[in-house]
């Protein structure tokens, strides 16, 4: 209980202070809070919450202000680069293991994965162009 009341102090001070890091008394961790990482990573809150709730991250909790470690942070790092690539969150899941506070498995795709991807996001672009196509069409008609 002692180390959840350190980690709550913690996130106090970081709130306060405005510390983009604070170091746990005990075991000289790095913990970013919520906002630290939506700013870093230029995502929303609500994202980060649903990535949890999906288990693709465990940040550690000290009632209800979520920290994230290094892991979690590098988690959160890969999660975003495998979206950016076109995968799905259930994708992104079983490429990277359902530990998600487990330090995360660097995005190792097999030949086969990557073929697949491609030919998924190549066949989305056309759809993309061509719907660009008929809106010029429209445009230049109307």
């Amino acid at each position: 209980m002692a180390k959840v009341s350190a980690l709550a102090k913690r996130s106090t001070a970081i709130r306060s202070t405005g510390s983009k890091k604070a170091k746990s008394a005990k075991h000289d961790e790095h913990f970013y809070t919520i906002g630290d990482l939506s700013r870093e990573f230029g995502v929303t809150l609500r994202t980060l919450r649903f990535y949890e709730d999906r288990g693709l991250i465990k940040p550690k909790r000290s009632g209800l202000t979520r920290l994230y470690n290094e892991t979690a942070r590098a988690r959160v790092q890969e999660v975003i680069n495998a979206t950016r690539l076109g995968f799905t969150l259930t994708e992104i899941l079983d490429l990277m293991g359902k530990d998600g506070g487990g330090k995360p498995k660097a995005l190792k795709l097999s030949k086969t994965q990557i073929a697949q991807q491609l030919a998924q996001l190549e066949q989305q672009k056309a759809e993309v162009e061509k719907a660009i196509s008929r809106l010029k069409s429209m445009q230049r008609a109307a």
